[in-house]
């Protein structure tokens, strides 16, 4: 077998075998095909696709390039939810004691975040004292005994997908359904969920812009997931604006805090019901989504989801009375008024612009080296749809130094500001399903 046919056949239009697939990612992992082929073939399956078994067998065969996490000693079926990305995406931190409360196991493995704010572990050790640094038997007993733990991720965990992806990135190939689908997949596979639960993010604020790819996008991970024997759903939700108000580590956390307690923003909260109810019917707690969500309201509204946050905090050495007590979180020395210039009724908000904003604040990693701010972020006072009056509040800034115009400007271009009343967005398009 020789890459170069590979590549020809195609660039051609014909598909690959399971021979052919396994041949690429091994030869590719091991060194024996460089990246000068790789980028050419990823190139010819950008213009020219691949079909449903190829995508699949693409995905095993990067789950299969690196370790895998064996997640057999936790009792029950272990589900796993994926967000495809955006700014104040706080979902996790909801969810995994909401859904915990509910008797699912949820083995999260999480990485650092590069970007506008940090990844679940950053905004987690915003909570004094939480530490992911534990043993793969103390992650899985603390899942077996309280529902919920968090780990990092291991290094070899699809090292295949690292090194195409990296190569991507600088080939213009980044944008290709079957080759981000797999990219995603092979990570929750390997990580060890039985389940998996996916938020497929689209507009302006998302990978994703248009709703046409991110629906394409959403089938073909559902039928990877069918294809390697994987219960998955994908719910389509929107990203044209941030999700809920906080964009940043500590501020997230309280409003995570916030929606467990019932008192959060409308639609962060909306969202954590829908994507948590089907990951209590994935793992068979409730037999349809209507009950699943009953059962995840009354969670809420009898103080059992927040209850489950102290004690997964506590578990993982944090310190459980900032769960009661949030100002306790690090908080930054100023709060700044980014202010409307004139009247009217908001009518966009540029998710991007707020996360950049955010990141500039020090929310977020420009590189990787880069050192987060835990306490500063932005806190949205506005949303589309909704009126404001000159000089109202559009959003606080929080931050470390009053030297923020710069800052301050970008937020206030990411808002306009229409004369007509304009309604919000629908928060979700769509679900895809086995």
């Amino acid at each position: 077998m020789r890459m170069v046919d590979l590549i020809e056949k195609k660039r051609n239009g014909f598909s690959h075998t399971k021979e052919e697939i396994e041949f690429i990612i091994s030869g590719y992992s091991d060194g024996e095909v460089p990246d000068y082929q790789i980028s050419a073939w990823a190139m010819a399956v950008f213009f020219q696709g691949m079909n449903e078994e190829e995508t699949a067998v693409l995905t095993d065969a990067m789950v299969r390039s690196g370790d895998t996490i064996d997640l057999s000693p936790i009792n029950g079926i272990k589900v796993d939810k994926h967000s495809t990305g955006g700014v104040g995406d706080t979902t996790t931190l909801v969810l995994a004691p909401l859904v915990a409360a509910a008797g699912v196991p949820v083995a999260k493995m999480s990485g650092r975040g590069l970007g506008h704010t940090g990844g679940t572990i950053d905004k987690l050790e915003s909570i004094p004292g939480f530490s992911v640094e534990i043993t793969n038997e103390e992650f899985t007993g603390l899942v077996n005994k309280n529902k919920a733990a968090v780990i990092g991720q291991t290094k070899n965990l699809t090292p295949a997908d690292k090194k195409l992806y990296g190569l991507r990135d600088v080939t213009a190939t980044v944008n290709s359904i079957p080759l981000i689908a797999s990219s995603i997949m092979s990570k929750k596979i390997a990580s060890g969920a039985d389940a998996i639960v996916l938020d497929v993010k689209t507009g302006a604020g998302a990978f994703m812009k248009e709703l046409s790819d991110s629906r394409e996008l959403a089938e073909t991970m559902v039928k990877i997931g069918r294809n390697l024997e994987r219960k998955t759903s994908a719910v389509i939700s929107d990203m044209s604006q941030p999700l809920g108000f906080a964009v940043g580590n500590a501020l997230e956390v309280k409003e995570a805090i916030d929606t467990l307690k019932g008192e959060g923003p409308e639609d962060l909260t909306d969202l954590c019901l829908t994507l948590g109810s089907h990951m209590v019917v994935l793992a068979e707690k409730a037999e349809n989504l209507e009950d699943a969500r009953e059962m995840l309201e009354e969670l809420i509204s009898s103080g059992k989801a927040l209850s489950q946050f102290k004690v997964f905090a506590e578990a993982q050495g944090g310190d459980p009375s900032v769960i009661d007590n949030p100002e306790k979180l690090p908080s930054a020395e100023f709060q700044i008024e980014v202010k409307a210039e004139k009247d009217g009724f908001i009518s966009g908000i540029v998710a991007d612009k707020i996360g950049t904003a955010a990141m500039m604040l020090g929310a977020g990693r420009a590189t990787k080296d880069s050192e987060i701010d835990l306490s500063v972020g932005i806190v949205l006072n506005k949303k589309i749809g909704d009126s404001v009056k000159a000089g109202e509040s559009l959003a606080t800034l929080h931050a470390n130094t009053e030297h923020v115009d710069e800052t301050a400007g970008k937020v206030r271009e990411s808002f306009t500001v229409s004369d007509k009343p304009f309604d919000s967005p629908p928060l979700i398009y769509d679900v895809i399903s086995e």
